[in-house]
């Protein structure tokens, strides 16, 4: 933010200056400013986003390394940073939620993650979640409605709406979520086959995302397992009856 501040700032100051000073025509004036306030704008965003980006590779190194907390205090160290360029915050915010809820520390991570960039549609996903868990079931809608509203091309994030919805008995709309998103991508097989599922009275099926759905603590690792085990013992017996 305070990177357009003073890129517009500066902008008015010269265009004012060449029009009374350099008695510049108006239109010239406004023009220049113009693309002074592009420059100084472009040239202040690659700075910032050098910043951030070297910043992010010492996170990913601590992930991988298993450094959580070493990670989450760079992240907080970007902070300041943030108010530098519009949504940086939030994002930054929402990096730190998530990794908060993948440790399971659910109340850190539900205050990161209310200040978080909705853009991040894991962040505002698992957002979603920490409100149905608190039985806030109007904020979890208004959660995933305004996520899905910006990243309408991710399956998941659509069917993890359907499934929490599905979860506090909410189960047209559940369906009409699916059908909403099927609308919106133009079709998904995964989204289809939870559709199908919900419409006849089954549970929804999620395995087929894998560690993208894990993260989000809704099912277990081990119940997965155990479904893959019994669909797979079923095909084995079909196939023995042949």
């Amino acid at each position: 933010m305070l990177t357009i501040a003073i890129a517009l700032l500066v902008s008015v100051l010269v265009g004012v200056a060449l029009t009374l000073f350099a008695k510049l025509a108006i239109i010239y004036s406004v023009l220049i400013g113009s693309v002074l306030f592009a420059a100084i704008y472009f040239l202040a965003f690659r700075h910032f986003s050098k910043k951030i980006n070297a910043l992010m590779e010492v996170v990913q190194r601590d992930m991988m390394a298993n450094r959580v907390e070493k990670a989450i205090k760079t992240l907080e160290s970007a902070l300041p940073i943030g108010k530098w360029q519009l949504y940086m915050t939030g994002q930054i915010h929402s990096q730190i939620g998530t990794i908060y809820y993948l440790k399971r520390d659910f109340a850190k991570a539900f205050e990161e993650l209310k200040q978080g960039f909705s853009r991040h549609w894991v962040g505002m996903g698992m957002l979603g979640i920490c409100y149905m868990h608190k039985n806030k079931t109007k904020m979890m809608i208004d959660t995933f409605d305004k996520a899905v509203l910006v990243n309408k091309k991710e399956p998941v994030l659509w069917d993890l709406y359907a499934y929490c919805l599905e979860k506090v008995g909410e189960h047209e709309k559940a369906i009409a979520v699916l059908e909403k998103g099927i609308k919106k991508l133009g079709g998904h097989d995964n989204l289809e086959a939870n559709l199908e599922l919900l419409k006849t009275g089954n549970k929804m099926k999620m395995k087929a995302y894998g560690d993208l759905w894990l993260q989000f603590h809704l099912e277990k690792p081990g119940t997965m397992i155990k479904q893959q085990t019994k669909a797979m013992t079923g095909r084995r017996r079909t196939i023995v009856r042949r």
